[in-house]
């Protein structure tokens, strides 16, 4: 049996209940194409199979992978790929395999080190979202992280992150964890959450500088927004500017939902000091 390694940050989840939370968040059917990442001894993958068209697993460990190619590697729709999913280049590795390109789902409990990074890549960015969105990724996170995606305007959890997660994507979440889910334990709790990618009705007409206005809006969270976006537009301006769009000129980043970003991004970009990589 392969032990956990604390360089890859891996807990083994080994609770029945939040397996099957999150085989029914993914609701799979006999079409899907799969995507894990980092599928560890395989107790999702197992779980998955069954169910979809196909399934690619990502794996950085070795030996994990070893033991996966030992124990599933003859199933004939998976197909495990050694490396990391954040410099791998998923559509080149898979060229070679008509029966798993494209995948359309995500369904993971992914390393919580690199949480971050691996919605970015799945996703994109607001400047440069997927080209190609996934139909629903599901992912098992840190329950803080889970807080800060999900979060709504004027909560303590609501930030960068979840501007630019929610611009791109419906946020919602399943279900929590406990530590005790999992082995070994991690230090925190965990959730479920599913993401559905979409493009909101009102996107902002220029994706880099809200991109750059949420930087820059966030950069001080305990100051008031009209003080954090002065580099850009001087206070008294930008506070006419707050009342304008029936924004309270002393709102904190919080405070403004995600479609009154791309409003202010849009006003901000004509008249505006600078419009460049700040922040």
């Amino acid at each position: 049996m392969v032990r956990p390694r604390r360089v890859f940050a891996q807990h083994w989840l080994k609770s029945d209940k939040a397996l099957n939370a999150i085989i029914q968040a993914a609701n799979c059917i006999p079409s899907d194409r799969v995507l894990e990442i980092g599928p560890g001894t395989g107790i999702l993958t197992r779980r998955l199979l069954p169910l979809v068209k196909s399934l690619v697993a990502v794996e950085i460990d070795r030996d994990l992978c070893t033991l996966l190619a030992k124990q599933l590697g003859k199933t004939e729709n998976f197909l495990l790929l050694q490396g990391d999913f954040l410099t791998l280049d998923l559509t080149s590795h898979l060229a070679a395999f008509t029966n798993f390109q494209n995948p359309n789902k995500v369904v993971a409990n992914i390393p919580y080190n690199i949480t971050g990074p691996i919605i970015e890549k799945l996703l994109g960015t607001i400047a440069n979202p997927n080209p190609e969105p996934f139909d629903s990724i599901v992912l098992l996170v840190q329950k803080e992280v889970a807080e800060r995606l999900y979060a709504q305007p004027g909560s303590k959890t609501f930030g960068a992150l979840t501007v630019r997660v929610q611009y791109l994507a419906e946020c919602e979440l399943i279900c929590t964890v406990p530590a005790s889910a999992f082995h070994p334990p991690p230090k925190v709790d965990s959730a479920v959450v599913r993401l559905h990618p979409r493009q909101l009705e009102n996107p902002a007409v220029s994706p880099r500088q809200l991109e750059n206005l949420v930087k820059l809006g966030f950069g001080a969270k305990r100051k008031m927004l009209r003080n954090n976006l002065q580099p850009i537009l001087e206070r008294d301006r930008l506070t006419h500017l707050l009342e304008q769009l029936e924004i309270n000129p002393q709102a904190r980043a919080e405070d403004l939902s995600v479609q009154q970003w791309v409003t202010l991004a849009n006003e901000l970009g004509v008249g505006s000091r600078q419009w460049g990589d700040e922040g």
